[in-house]
């Protein structure tokens, strides 16, 4: 039998000193519980997604110095830990000093084994290509076949012999590679344990997925299985991303028998039966994470990790009497003292009574601060003065007067509010001010650059707007336990409140039907083959109920929204040159989005500022569909 101790340790990116310091403590507790083997994760001592720090080759010597504290605190017991490998003799592809992303494996104050990735994923927010070779690209230098390299790793424990099977992160996900790095060690040698150290950022539903796949490895190998993956919140400039660590232990026959708890830094101890496969211990159940609840989870740690790391503890919030920032005012005030947030309502002559009332009711009800600070004044000025002055022409000296549009003058109140109140109150109060853009709004750019698009995070920017309302409802019943969020704003349309035709007492509201476009955007955005009008149009060709089931929608949501192909048609290009066009814009200069669903804005969502196109293919189908009506 082996005591095993699982490190489930919150890994501070960028910062091997601090991740160093709590990994020697980590295995000074597991030597005093007598652990024989202890595994942290992938990338334990840099962290994982540091950008071009990479690049750096003092920050490479550093990792490597503090590699060899953790070597050097190995006596009686076995350490298992993720870092970087450096080959200062030999270039990689960029042309800088040749790196690994490795798992080294120490034992009796040396290092006795050191295991490279060998799948680097190349796909949403990682960049691995980038920055490491792959023991795929080192089998080609060193001209052997890469499964020969794939070798499990033998450690003397009680004067015992145990074969590991080492393998990093992406190396258990080969479905999609040509090669298969647990089959490659099942072949080369005896094999006791398959240890997979990860760094695997959260996903709403991922873990799901992954205890399947890691499942059936374990089962079609007979082997125990053990994921180690780090807590904690890592970026890539545009994009945050919080790591839910449950790490988890599968036996011989696939079944689960230990887990840590998601999002929790945790040292868990499983005693091992080599022999039985892990099969004399009973299974668990492990929580479903694609609920509301795995969603506030994740939202909460990564604003609370957020502020933490750039050490702001104080929170301005414009609140309008909407969803959006209802919602953003209760999670922040669920993770810093209502007296450290500042609710402001910046009313003008659109906004109703109504929603003034909701907001006053809302700061109430949390305990925070609250301000009204009408906009009125300054943005009648503000157009005074655009309409009233001269632009002249100086060589001819002909003059003419800029029109401020009704566009306009919406644009004005919601830039007003944030460029100048907003940002101004922000830092005479000593912190800054939040994003309250939900993914739907940022698709199709329904927000105005420099006005509600502004913030130091966007917290709810991967979230769609029937998400928002779950969270709303969730923050109600399950984090304060009572109505802070009044029910009045989530039973309220959704609305702007820009002009009197966006009047919410009239029932009149943003120009996105939600429980439709929700689930059309996500198709635009979050499939993994991602959809453009030429299939959506394939599939209400096929049929509405065809379209809705593609899409996830309500059924007869969409015969009831577009009577005729032509509105469908219209809506529909309506939204992808939004999507394609002005919104790519805004979107590149929004603020940091966290990252909770399959795929997120920013770094994980990269994109370029080109022209609107339909398909040949769409046109040909536009033209079929209108023709026959």
């Amino acid at each position: 039998m082996l005591k095993i101790a699982l490190a489930q340790m919150e890994v501070i990116p960028g910062r091997p000193d601090l991740n160093t310091d709590k990994m020697l403590s980590m295995i000074h507790t597991a030597r005093t519980q007598y652990a024989d083997i202890i595994i942290f994760p992938e990338m334990a001592i840099p962290g994982y997604l540091l950008g071009d720090t990479w690049e750096q080759q003092a920050f490479l010597r550093d990792c490597e110095a503090f590699g060899k504290q953790i070597i050097a605190a190995s006596q009686d017991i076995c350490i298992i830990y993720g870092n970087i490998a450096v080959d200062w003799s030999k270039r990689g592809d960029d042309g800088r000093v040749r790196k690994h992303n490795a798992c080294f494996v120490a034992q009796n104050e040396q290092l006795i084994a050191t295991r490279i990735k060998t799948l680097q994923p190349n796909y949403r927010e990682f960049d691995d290509t980038r920055h490491f070779v792959s023991l795929r690209k080192l089998a080609i230098d060193l001209k052997q076949d890469v499964e020969s390299l794939l070798e499990p790793v033998a450690v003397i424990i009680k004067n015992k012999e145990y074969h590991l099977g080492c393998i990093i992160c992406e190396d258990g996900w080969s479905d999609d590679y040509s090669i298969d790095p647990i089959t490659a060690l099942t072949t080369n040698g005896a094999l006791d344990i398959i240890i997979n150290i990860s760094s695997s950022p959260f996903t709403l539903g991922k873990n799901n997925k992954r205890n399947r796949v890691f499942s059936k490895q374990a089962q079609e190998t007979g082997k125990p299985l053990i994921y180690v993956n780090n807590t904690g919140l890592q970026n890539n400039g545009k994009t945050v991303y919080t790591f839910d660590g449950f790490s988890t232990v599968y036996n011989g026959d696939g079944q689960i028998i230990a887990y840590c708890p998601p999002f929790t830094e945790k040292l868990e101890y499983i005693d091992l039966t080599i022999a039985a496969g892990g099969r004399d211990l009973s299974p668990v159940s492990v929580p479903d994470d694609f609920t509301t609840v795995s969603l506030y989870q994740a939202v909460s740690y990564g604003v609370r990790l957020f502020l933490q790391s750039i050490g702001m503890n104080k929170i301005v919030i414009g609140v309008s009497g909407g969803i959006d920032s209802a919602v953003c005012a209760a999670l922040y005030a669920s993770i810093i003292p209502p007296q450290n947030i500042l609710l402001v309502n910046m009313p003008s002559k659109f906004n109703s009574k109504t929603t003034k009332d909701l907001a006053a009711q809302l700061a109430q009800n949390l305990g925070c601060l609250y301000t009204i600070m009408p906009i009125e004044q300054s943005v009648e000025n503000t157009a005074a003065q655009l309409s009233g002055t001269p632009i002249t022409k100086l060589t001819s000296n002909e003059s003419f007067q800029l029109s401020i549009s009704s566009f306009v003058l919406e644009n004005m109140q919601a830039r007003d509010r944030s460029s100048r109140l907003l940002a101004g109150i922000a830092a005479a109060f000593g912190g800054g001010f939040t994003c309250n853009a939900n993914k739907s709004e940022l698709t199709v750019g329904y927000s105005t650059l420099y006005g509600d698009q502004a913030g130091f995070l966007a917290a709810l920017a991967d979230l769609w707007k029937h998400q928002v309302y779950e969270l709303a409802n969730y923050l109600n019943t399950c984090v304060y336990g009572k109505e802070v969020i009044p029910q009045a704003v989530i039973d309220l349309v959704p609305s702007a409140e820009l002009s009197f035709d966006q009047s919410v007492d009239e029932g009149k509201g943003d120009p996105i039907i939600y429980p439709y476009h929700d689930y059309l955007f996500r198709a635009f955005m979050e499939y993994w083959n991602r959809a453009t009008p030429e299939d959506i149009l394939h599939w209400y060709k096929e049929g509405s109920h065809v379209l809705e089931q593609r899409l996830g929608c309500a059924t007869g949501l969409v015969d009831k929204i577009f009577p005729t192909p032509r509105h469908f048609i219209d809506d529909l290009e309506r939204w992808w040159r939004l999507y394609t066009g002005m919104a790519v814009a805004k979107r590149i200069q929004a603020p940091p989005v966290l990252a909770v669903s399959r795929r997120a804005y920013g770094f994980d969502h990269r994109e370029a500022q080109n022209s609107v196109y339909f398909t040949q293919e769409y046109l040909k189908l536009k033209h079929t569909l209108l023709s026959a009506t």
